[in-house]
């Protein structure tokens, strides 16, 4: 079995490693309108997408009190991270960014790294923790689910004029108090 270290990221190399994402979905979770709401419909895809995100992502700022980065380690090599960022004015810990490289996936190092985040919550006295996953990305989705997460909105037009155009944000977020 595969041995990985987590921390929280200490150099400026774990601090600014990068991992480009992707993912492999056999499912699409399909936004159904109706005139009082809506419904996601998990709808199988034959073939399955292979999604890579493109490496134009702005930078992110500078860590501050609230944000912290864990890392997943496999020997000295970055092979995952978390990134947080805590809102204590409505006690909200964001998943703001979770990587984890594609030869490392479904080994358990993102699960790991949402369970170091969650600690890190609640130490901080976070009454929930949020994210937003594409509705193409169920590999994550169901990841979240099992994890206690529930949906709790969704944005049809984050994605516009991106290279994900199409594809609907969906938010989830776990309940801590």
């Amino acid at each position: 079995m595969d041995e990985f270290t987590y921390r929280v990221a200490e150099s400026e190399r774990d601090k600014s490693a990068v991992i480009r994402g992707e993912f492999v979905s056999d499912t699409v979770f399909e936004v159904v309108s109706s005139g009082s709401g809506f419904t996601l419909r998990p709808v199988k895809l034959d073939p399955p997408v292979h999604k890579v995100f493109p490496a134009d992502e702005p930078e992110r700022d500078e860590v501050s009190q609230g944000n912290r980065r864990f890392v997943a380690l496999d020997r000295d090599r970055v092979c995952g991270y978390v990134d947080t960022e805590y809102e204590p004015w409505n006690r909200r810990l964001t998943i703001a960014d979770i990587e984890v490289a594609r030869p490392y996936q479904g080994r358990g190092i993102g699960r790991t790294l949402m369970s170091h985040a969650i600690d890190w919550a609640r130490e901080r006295g976070a009454g929930h923790v949020w994210l937003e996953v594409t509705n193409t990305n169920a590999p994550a989705i169901r990841v979240y689910q099992r994890m206690g997460f529930t949906f709790c909105g969704l944005d049809t037009s984050l994605y516009s004029g991106t290279t994900s155009n199409g594809e609907t944000a969906l938010y989830m977020s776990l309940f801590l108090d």
